[in-house]
């Protein structure tokens, strides 16, 4: 048996292989490597207990790496080093300079680094690993599906929707990722990271002109119908208006105010209406009775519908007083 065969069979990483795992110290084929202990300094503080498993792979990692060494039996040992520490930096960059010495099939490591996600989908280096080979390979054909079968688990994974904007963005995948944000938003209208990614494509195509404002308005009201507490909508609904005066768009006021009218005490609702009210009083355009509903509808919040934020909206009531009650008296005063 080859010299590479054999150290693959000792290899930690088969988790469905019956061969003991063999300590690097004591294989034949590894003899010719001095390993290179971890160096803590005389008196370390809290010295960490790593197994014998542990320490044997890291010390023959370390002597490797200070060697310089580019051979089949040293990718197998960044295997095993990522095993034990998937969120080594060291290892995954080592392994990568290890590829490219010897011209591995990077198809394959695709396939290897998709196991390695699966068992540790929130881990910074894996995924960033998985780029470098896509960028590499010019080929991001697997990434949508890939990323989606990621998000099915948990629909709210930091470093699969990073990977997924990183994708659409840089090879331009734009085309079907409004349908695929709907179906999951279809699935949960509660899922801030569709209500985001929503945002971030519209961002990135078309753009927050007249007509999609308008869809996005009549989208995001849509599904506040459905549930008038979920704050995701309304910060959505929020956003798509950050570059104007909410106040200025008569359906969303009539909305608000339609659904006040039903009774319906969301937070988020009253909240916004607050800052409508506020925007129509910075605006010159809000008359005594403006105000005087702005600052009901914080006390509102304070005292009934939202109390663990009481002192935020009793701030905002008190600053809508002293900024606005002042101009309304200089009014009077005036005529």
């Amino acid at each position: 048996m080859a010299a590479a065969e054999v150290d693959a069979a000792y290899s930690s990483s088969d988790a469905d292989s019956d061969v003991p795992f063999i300590l690097y110290r004591d294989r034949p084929d590894w003899k010719d490597v001095e390993p290179l202990p971890q160096d803590d300094g005389p008196s370390p503080v809290v010295k960490i207990a790593y197994s014998e498993k542990f320490k044997d792979i890291y010390d023959f990692f370390r002597a490797v790496i200070k060697r310089d060494e580019r051979s089949e039996r040293a990718l197998n040992l960044t295997k095993d080093a990522a095993d034990l520490n998937p969120a080594n930096y060291s290892v995954w960059h080592y392994r990568r300079v290890l590829l490219q010495s010897l011209k591995k099939d990077l198809q394959e490591e695709m396939g290897y680094i998709q196991q390695i996600i699966e068992d540790h989908p929130k881990n910074y280096q894996v995924w960033h690993h998985r780029r470098v080979l896509v960028e590499w390979l010019g080929d991001p054909s697997k990434e949508l599906a890939f990323t989606a079968s990621i998000l099915r688990i948990d629909s709210k994974n930091y470093h699969a929707w990073s990977h997924r904007q990183w994708v659409l963005r840089t090879y331009e995948l734009w085309q079907d990722e409004l349908t695929f944000v709907e179906r999951l938003l279809d699935e949960d209208l509660r899922n801030n990271s569709a209500w985001n990614q929503r945002y971030f494509v519209i961002n990135n195509t078309s753009g927050f002109n007249q007509e999609v404002i308008d869809r996005e308005i009549k989208f995001s009201q849509d599904l506040i119908s459905k549930a008038p507490n979920n704050e995701s909508a309304w910060n959505y609904l929020r956003g798509v208006l950050s570059d104007i005066n909410m106040s200025d768009f008569t359906s969303v006021r009539d909305f608000c105010q339609s659904m006040y009218d039903k009774d319906i005490r969301s937070p988020y609702l009253l909240g916004f209406m607050v800052e409508m009210q506020e925007e129509q009083l910075e605006g010159g355009n809000g008359e005594e009775s403006v105000l005087l509903k702005a600052t009901e509808l914080c006390d509102m919040l304070a005292k009934q519908f939202d109390p663990i934020r009481r002192e935020y909206w009793n701030y905002i009531q008190r600053s809508l007083r002293l900024r606005f009650g002042k101009i309304q008296k200089d009014d009077a005063n005036q005529h």
